[in-house]
């Protein structure tokens, strides 16, 4: 144990630059002619960039990188073969996303608006190949402390927060129905949690646990699955948190915005966890703050490149999904557009740098 968190934990090596690595495969993109958006309602997908499945090759098997959503037109010519409008890719994209030779995972960010059905969840895993898993989010019915209006704004506390009925009945249960085995991670990201429940740290934390041990038993449907709890408030980050996760057999999820700390102070929730799996969530670039999701969309659509090469992070990533899929470990990583401007942009060079690690390139080659 000692040498994989040694692994884990060094201080990091200077990060490469992003710009020139990135580079190569958006010219390539920007080279090829341009389609038109479909009007049959079929996605097909890009065609297979021999250098991405020779680095997708070299990957570890216990690694399943992805990204949130997918329904974005800015990514013709790297994921979808051409222009699609955002309503087909949002209907009919998954198929096409799933054969990205980068992408084993994807974060399903629409339950967290409003759960799904477990039919609407079985129409989603018919689209993928049978070793592609779901990162789901929980509906925010359950997660938020408030209930919001549609901007957001809050308006009155919500009475079904962290219910345990609610968490099985509206999204555990149609989940496992809907989706199988091709769970991977089912994450309860908690919003900002109001002051007074905050206060008492013990009686939230015995609310979470309540919850997740009325959730229905994964393994026998779901053998890779795994339960996750996100936080947005610092306060948590302690071992009370971490020993709770622990007793009830869940996990952390890592979040990486500048509602929490980077991730190496994130770690010791990871190091109080091990051994286990990694699930981490890059959602934003710290440079944009707490609030800076509007100004990131605004900023970096129609996410076809990198804005804000973010090599620290990266980096530190790279080191911390070494570790835990050296030792043979689950990695679940999911990275927004938000992160740096275009998802599968930064994944294809967090991949880069992940082979770069020493004694990873080249892991699973005969």
């Amino acid at each position: 144990m000692a040498e994989v968190q040694d692994s884990l934990f060094p201080d990091l090596p200077p990060p490469e630059e992003a710009s020139a690595a990135v580079a190569p495969a958006k010219a390539q993109a920007d080279e090829l002619p341009a389609r038109k958006k479909s009007r049959t309602g079929t996605v097909e997908p890009a065609p297979t960039d021999p250098a991405l499945a020779e680095l997708a090759a070299a990957l570890p098997p216990h690694l399943r990188l992805g990204t949130s959503s997918w329904s974005y037109p800015g990514w013709a010519d790297l994921v979808w073969d051409g222009e699609y409008a955002e309503s087909v890719l949002s209907k009919n994209g998954l198929s096409a996303l799933a054969k990205h030779p980068l992408f084993r995972t994807v974060s399903l960010d629409r339950n967290f608006y409003r759960a799904l059905t477990a039919s609407q969840y079985a129409r989603y895993a018919a689209m993928v190949p049978g070793d592609f898993r779901f990162v789901v989010k929980a509906p925010s019915l359950v997660t938020d402390a408030t209930v919001r209006d549609e901007s957001g704004r809050g308006m009155q506390a919500n009475p079904v927060f962290l219910s345990p009925e609610i968490a099985r009945q509206e999204f555990v249960l149609p989940a496992l129905e809907g989706l199988g085995d091709r769970i991977g991670v089912l994450v309860f990201q908690l919003s900002p949690i109001p002051g007074h429940i905050l206060a008492d740290q013990p009686a939230l934390l015995a609310r979470i646990a309540d919850m997740i041990e009325a959730l229905p038993d994964l393994k026998h449907a779901a053998p890779d699955a795994v339960v996750a709890v996100e936080v947005r408030d610092p306060q948590l980050l302690n071992p009370a948190f971490a020993e709770m996760l622990r007793s009830v057999g869940a996990t952390f999820c890592m979040g990486l915005h500048a509602k929490m700390p980077p991730i190496e102070a994130q770690l010791p929730m990871l190091r109080a966890l091990w051994p286990g799996p990694l699930v981490c969530r890059w959602n934003l670039h710290r440079r944009h703050g707490r609030f800076g999701y509007e100004d990131a969309e605004k900023l970096y659509g129609p996410f076809d490149k990198i804005v804000d090469p973010d090599p620290e992070t990266r980096a530190a990533l790279a080191k911390v999904i070494a570790g835990t899929t050296r030792a043979g470990q689950n990695a679940f990583v999911t990275v927004s557009n938000n992160a740096e401007g275009c998802a599968p942009l930064t994944i294809a060079q967090l991949a880069r740098d992940l082979t770069s690690q020493a004694g990873l390139s080249g892991l699973t080659a005969a």
